[in-house]
């Protein structure tokens, strides 16, 4: 079975060129990854399409005009194909937005919509990395993260703040 990954929406936005503050190298990072995702990965989703809503209303189903509209009609072609598409059961939650997410005073202030990703690597059983390009959230929040087991990748750290 392939490796488990969750991306952040962020890294197909970065790929089409959407993030002014994004080098041609971290670019280039993030088209490499989305192909290492198609390739030798298995993206994991919500099973209610939180994610994949996400991904719609950032990215086209055309496939057009950038890389990261390509992958998100790969995945729109491939998303019942368990071999290269999982999808998990995340539960709604007043506080934390999903029961999987953390309950935790160092997390109170971690982004309210990126928590369903955080949620799906969890409910995932496997600590699949979470892909991160450009949200400096993830950077702020990444010790906390990691004392849950959470683990992002930041494809383009130079886009972080110096700590």
């Amino acid at each position: 079975m392939r490796p488990a990954v969750v991306m952040d929406t962020n890294v197909a936005m970065v790929a089409n060129d959407k993030a002014d503050q994004a080098s041609p190298d971290c670019i280039m990072r993030c088209l490499d990854r989305l192909q290492k995702i198609q390739n030798t990965e298995r993206i994991v989703l919500d099973d209610m399409g939180r994610i994949f809503d996400e991904y719609l209303d950032n990215l086209s189903l055309s496939g057009q005009p950038g890389p990261g509209d390509v992958f998100f009609k790969w995945l729109w072609n491939n998303q019942g194909n368990t071999d290269l598409c999982q999808r998990v059961p995340i539960t709604p939650h007043e506080a934390r937005v999903f029961e999987e997410f953390p309950d935790s005073d160092e997390l109170r202030d971690f982004d309210r919509n990126d928590r369903k990703f955080v949620a799906v690597a969890i409910a995932s059983g496997e600590e699949p990395p979470i892909l991160n390009a450009s949200d400096t959230d993830w950077w702020h929040h990444r010790l906390s993260l990691e004392s849950y087991g959470i683990r992002v990748d930041f494809l383009c750290p130079e886009l972080m703040e110096e700590r």
